[in-house]
């Protein structure tokens, strides 16, 4: 038997159709599924903000443990059904999705232990992604595969860009040291390059600034340099950008990988080559 024939074997049954509700939003159990899960993160989101502030602790301290307990669990439940119902739940585990399932998780856990890692719940909201998929937004699916091809073929592009920056902001964090020197604030190089890496980014914290004409000029050269630097990924990407567009994809998810970004028209998944 074929690998995709067995993969085909191994989803069925009850498998099968947990996979259909929890992966696929063609369905209506599965978009009501998805629906649900959707307003349950946003009100565990909310919970975990108004627990930070110290008016709502004080009054509703023990409200809020109680909620946040309760989607915790929901959520616990689902992180296990959806490694249930995969062929290969190793790779939905090391997913991206499957890392931020079990990360808006575990702090609950060890908040028993370490009662400031519930605040690390607030991870939560990187699950609402999955609205895209849920709304059948699939030209924002399109648009969002286009620009992870554009980043992926520009990696070694921004990767040579930023080796240059960290050696420019070396250079002129050691610069800066010599320039000013501790009397100034320059007190180290690693004072002086964090300086050099504000200055640059044109954020300009003024915590620290130079007092000396020649220390003013050298800051005055990487400004100016700091504009011209912020053009060059922007470029490096749109370049990509404007590149032939891939065809257009499709929601569903396949039930080997849980990988999502197929084409419309694929029955195959062009990840691990099961069957859709």
């Amino acid at each position: 038997m074929t690998e995709s024939g067995r993969q085909d074997r191994a989803i069925t049954g009850w498998r099968f159709r947990l996979h259909e509700i929890i992966y696929e939003a063609d369905t209506p159990s599965g978009k009501w599924f998805d629906i649900f899960l959707i307003w349950a993160i946003v009100f565990s989101v909310v919970a975990v903000m108004l627990e930070s502030v110290v008016g709502f602790r004080v009054r509703w301290s023990t409200e809020l443990r109680v909620i946040e307990w309760v989607f915790t669990f929901l959520f616990t439940v689902e992180y296990i059904l959806r490694i249930l119902c995969v062929h290969r739940p190793i790779r939905y585990v090391l997913s991206f999705y499957g890392i931020v399932d079990f990360l808006a998780i575990i702090p609950t856990y060890l908040s028993v232990f370490f009662p400031q890692t519930r605040f690390f719940l607030i991870i939560r909201i990187l699950r609402l992604l999955r609205i895209f998929r849920v709304l059948k937004l699939a030209r924002y699916l399109e648009e969002s595969a286009t620009l992870a091809r554009a980043l992926r073929a520009s990696r070694f592009k921004i990767f040579v860009f930023l080796y240059t920056v960290i050696t420019l902001v070396v250079l002129v964090g050691s610069l800066m040291h010599v320039v000013e020197g501790a009397e100034n604030g320059f007190t180290s190089i690693p004072r002086s390059v964090y300086w050099a890496i504000v200055t640059m980014t044109t954020v300009g914290y003024g915590d620290i600034s130079p007092a000396t004409p020649l220390g003013q000029l050298l800051a005055s050269i990487v400004m100016i340099m700091g504009y011209a630097i912020i053009a060059v990924p922007t470029g490096i990407v749109t370049a990509e950008l404007a590149q032939p567009k891939l065809r257009g994809v499709s929601t569903q998810a396949c039930p080997s990988c849980s990988r999502e970004g197929h084409e419309i028209d694929a029955m195959y998944c062009r990840f691990c080559g099961a069957r859709l």
